[in-house]
């Protein structure tokens, strides 16, 4: 009788842990749409070409650009301002094509799919983020910033948004290396089938 209440005890005790982690989950799901909708905001805000760039539209033309608010021309036409909405572009554009190909590839589990999902959302929120940044620092009235102040700002915005697409495509090539070596190692061990049934 003792070893059966045990046996129950440990299999509540898993359940529990079980019901914890989904807990967690849950929660980091809930916190991943809060980001989202954190990014649908700024786009009710008035932000079309944010809204473009992260739908993948990326019509840019001079949309963005000739939507600025009075603000002096040199921050206006400052090539990083046009720098950083390409790199977001990129960031975009490639995670989605890899999420894609590595969905596909059939080298990862459902739990590494997930990984890749959850690292490539991260990715994108936080360089919305830095577009939501981009946006207040070129248009808004609010900031009582200097000229030199605004452009040490886009400066910085840059920097931290070509790091974001150098990791991604540093992240791609990773788990793109690993794509292929576990194919290869599946058309080895399927070689080594054929071989062996053939030497019966």
């Amino acid at each position: 009788m003792l070893i059966g209440t045990t046996t129950f005890s440990r299999a509540q005790s898993t359940e529990i842990q079980q019901l914890l982690l989904n807990y967690e989950k849950l929660n980091q799901l809930k916190n991943i749409l809060s980001d989202m909708k954190k990014g649908y905001k700024i786009v009710s805000k008035g932000y079309t070409a944010i809204k473009d760039i992260s739908q993948g539209n990326f019509n840019l033309h001079e949309a963005f650009i000739d939507g600025l608010m009075a603000v002096n021309p040199a921050i206006k036409n400052y090539k990083r301002v046009v720098d950083i909405i390409s790199y977001q572009k990129n960031i975009v554009r490639e995670y989605k094509s890899a999420f894609i190909r590595f969905k596909q590839n059939g080298s990862f589990s459902p739990d590494e799919i997930e990984y890749l999902g959850e690292i490539y959302g991260q990715l994108f929120n936080k360089s919305i983020q830095n577009l939501d940044e981009l946006a207040t620092v070129i248009t808004s009235s609010k900031l009582s910033m200097s000229d030199d102040e605004r452009l040490q700002a886009i400066d910085r915005i840059f920097a931290d948004t070509e790091d974001k697409l150098q990791f991604l495509r540093d992240f791609n090539k990773q788990a793109n290396l690993l794509a292929i070596q576990r194919s290869r190692e599946k058309q080895d061990v399927a070689t080594m089938q054929q071989l062996y049934q053939g030497n019966q």
